[in-house]
């Protein structure tokens, strides 16, 4: 029996809620890619707060950015990681001191960081969810909720119909809620699923993870629209700490997990949906398949994660 080649990679998510940082390692079995996560750090450092009400990072969370990469690079070097990828998304794409902040935390850590669109964000996660699931004979409306940004992807039979990225996210919605923003939303789901049935809706993001935890359900399994809209009552009718003691949340989840629910729930109904679907994985798991250079014979996986690369300009760093 051959030995694993096993790849060490890591991935860096900033976003508007947290960051975090996961590392697995990667290898072939039987002809597939497969990956196994060692470690993953998420830190409750909320961009969302400075860029959605002043437009620009504090200098003090420039600060806590500059000591989580420091962190993290000590990190991977302890885990031996061999290649890494670092992005940024909603938060920092409007933030107006981003290229600063990202020449400030390259210049004390060397750390190296792509700010992506919400477009390239989408393809990523999209991309994951081409081999894991039955897309070809099934309709699935993926839809990944962040602090900042909304993406959304419409498959059916295997081809995409629809994609769209939304400036809706749920630190901005807590933040500065507005009702048109839902509403631009959910029409934009009902103009472009009304004429497709059978839809199961593909929840992704730490929200939809946390909504899986509580509802005592095994990832793919199916989660019905009366649940879905049943707990997003009783969040909105708790208190913050009420959410905290009895959901078991923490704070910096606590907030924000009812403007989520909210926007699943409406998925799901203006999609005419009973099906919501949470996989656990999101764009931290895309990013790191995406890293990994191994050419399968039969799998395409790598190639379309290559080409991502390739058709973004993203780079790949190497310790």
């Amino acid at each position: 029996m051959k030995k694993l080649k096993l790849k060490k990679l890591a991935a860096i998510d900033i976003g508007s809620n947290a960051i975090r940082l996961l590392i697995a390692n990667t290898y072939i079995e039987n002809k597939n890619l497969t990956y196994k996560k060692i470690s993953l750090i998420r830190l409750p450092i909320r961009l969302g707060n400075d860029v959605f009400t002043k437009g620009k990072i504090s200098k003090n969370n420039i600060n806590n950015l500059i000591k989580s990469a420091e962190a993290f690079k000590s990190i991977m070097k302890i885990h031996n990681v061999s290649r890494y990828i670092a992005v940024a998304t909603s938060a920092m794409r409007e933030a107006q001191n981003a290229k600063q902040t990202l020449d400030e935390i390259y210049k004390k850590t060397k750390l190296k960081i792509r700010i992506i669109s919400g477009d390239i964000e989408a393809a990523y996660i999209l991309q994951l969810f081409k081999n894991n699931l039955n897309i070809k004979n099934e309709n699935y409306l993926f839809i990944d909720v962040g602090g900042g940004s909304t993406e959304i992807n419409l498959l059916s039979n295997g081809k995409i119909i629809a994609s769209e990225s939304f400036k809706i996210g749920t630190v901005r919605l807590i933040k500065n809620f507005d009702n048109n923003m839902l509403n631009d939303l959910s029409d934009w789901i009902n103009r472009k699923t009304i004429k497709i049935k059978n839809i199961i809706v593909i929840g992704t993001g730490g929200n939809a993870n946390k909504i899986l935890k509580i509802s005592n359900k095994n990832p793919y399994e199916i989660i019905k629209l009366n649940y879905l809209s049943d707990l997003f009552m009783k969040v909105k009718n708790y208190t913050i700490n009420e959410r905290i003691i009895k959901l078991k949340l923490n704070p910096d989840r606590a907030d924000v997990i009812e403007p989520a629910l909210e926007i699943y729930t409406n998925a799901l109904k203006y999609s005419n949906s009973n099906k919501f679907m949470v996989p656990r994985i999101g764009l931290a798991d895309a990013l790191i398949l995406s890293l990994n250079k191994a050419n399968v014979k039969g799998n395409n996986l790598d190639w379309q994660f290559e080409n991502i690369f390739k058709l973004f300009n993203l780079g790949v760093f190497v310790f």
